[in-house]
């Protein structure tokens, strides 16, 4: 028994996107997908215990999600005009046999639907939060629960976020499809920062007792596995999915023991997952050597240059530095240019660098990122500059709600408060 629930388990995280995509398509229904998915996982979970798994679990989940929906669709005189195709779809698929289908891999057959879905959720006209929700419900088959327990929200609040995106997909005839070519660069850049926005709640929470959840940081790298396979060609997806690989090799270093931060300067290297690294750098070369460098494969590029030293003093500052200068050029935004100060006071100097960041925070733009000051706090505190650092510790501290995060930033406080004799 516990062997069959295993492996339900495991085929509802495989399987689900694939098979609501299918549905969502066939009914024109979120809802109704969902429903009809969640009585065949139920059907499951109480047969293969006794009758024993499938030879093909994701083609018998098609199957009877299949028929679930037809019989719901038939009491529904709302949905008549989607019977016929419902129809077809379940006659198509009766070869398969009622519970036990034969090993055609019917799981591949739909590959575009989840493409379809995938821009359908991350479509602009829904809030990036929004954006966020639908996209973790429907093709990673978390629970709403989950979600909002992912990025601490009271789970009421996740639900009608989740039923307003639905309504307005309905309401406003968002089109479940492909964008045409004409679009498509915009629409995927949308889709490649919803996946790479949950990862970044995952490897740096937002708030809460945890440095990382790592839920949501795998929960990504598999959505971005996903849009490689669906869209191959694309090397921004590759340097997506090799950019979350590479920073999440670092995960069992990021933090010690006791469960406080240990920054990339002090951590061991030797706990960082090498099999994570070779795959990203793989993934880095081959993006790159497709003649676009965008904004994902640099920064994978630069986390490969960290990854790649086997000591903090083995870092090629100088190359960080030059690939930073090139992420300028594609990206100049406040939190890149931050990056690239703190790059060029390890490469050049402490000084050059805190003179990038304080020409950064004359323009008040970052005033509320507790990153920049954190960051001046540290070169600060290399300078000896003890008071001043207090001080910038202190305006991190009032802008984090991280548990772990203030920790750290306390210690530090504590440090240069106790050296100047306070």
């Amino acid at each position: 028994m516990d062997t069959a629930n295993a492996t339900l388990d495991r085929i509802f995280r495989e399987e689900y996107g694939r098979i609501i995509a299918t549905l969502i398509r066939i009914s024109g229904s979120f809802d109704l997908a969902e429903e009809s998915l969640q009585e065949a996982f139920a059907i499951a979970s109480a047969r293969w215990p006794v009758e024993g798994t499938p030879r093909n679990p994701g083609a018998w989940l098609t199957t009877v999600s299949h028929r679930k929906l037809l019989d719901t669709v038939r009491r529904r005189e709302t949905q008549r005009n989607k019977q016929p195709e419902l129809e077809y779809e379940v006659e198509s698929s009766r070869t398969l046999g009622e519970f036990h289908p034969a090993e055609a891999a019917v799981e591949n057959q739909y590959p575009d639907d989840r493409l379809r879905l995938i821009f359908t959720c991350c479509h602009p006209s829904l809030s990036p939060e929004a954006q966020v929700a639908l996209t973790l419900r429907t093709l990673g088959g978390l629970t709403t629960t989950e979600i909002a327990h992912a990025f601490l929200l009271p789970e009421p609040t996740l639900a009608q976020r989740l039923v307003r995106a639905k309504n307005k997909i309905r309401l406003a005839g968002i089109p479940y499809e492909i964008p045409s070519v004409g679009i498509l660069g915009e629409r995927l850049a949308a889709v490649q920062a919803v996946i790479y926005l949950v990862f970044n709640e995952g490897y740096a929470a937002s708030g809460g007792q945890e440095l990382v959840r790592h839920d949501l940081c795998r929960e990504a790298i598999r959505l971005g596995r996903l849009l490689c396979q669906l869209l191959p060609d694309e090397p921004e997806n590759l340097g997506l999915l090799g950019l979350m690989l590479l920073q999440d090799s670092r995960r069992n270093a990021r933090t010690d023991r006791q469960g406080e931060l240990v920054t990339l300067e002090e951590q061991n290297r030797s706990l960082w997952n090498r099999e994570q690294i070779a795959e990203g750098v793989r993934l880095v070369e081959t993006a790159l050597s497709r003649g676009y460098a965008g904004s994902y494969q640099i920064q994978a590029a630069i986390a490969a240059v960290h990854s790649e030293a086997r000591t903090a003093e083995e870092t090629d500052w100088d190359q960080i530095v030059a690939l930073y200068n090139e992420l300028m050029r594609i990206n100049s935004s406040p939190v890149v240019a931050l990056n690239r100060a703190a790059a060029v006071a390890m490469s050049d100097s402490i000084e050059a660098g805190l003179k990038l960041i304080e020409d950064l925070g004359a323009a008040g733009t970052l005033d509320q990122y507790y990153l920049f000051h954190a960051a001046q706090a540290d070169l600060l505190r290399r300078l000896n500059r003890r008071e001043e650092a207090a001080a910038a510790y202190q305006r991190a501290l009032l802008l984090t709600t991280n548990h772990v995060e203030r920790q750290y930033l306390r210690k530090r406080l504590a440090e240069v408060t106790c050296r100047r004799g306070l």
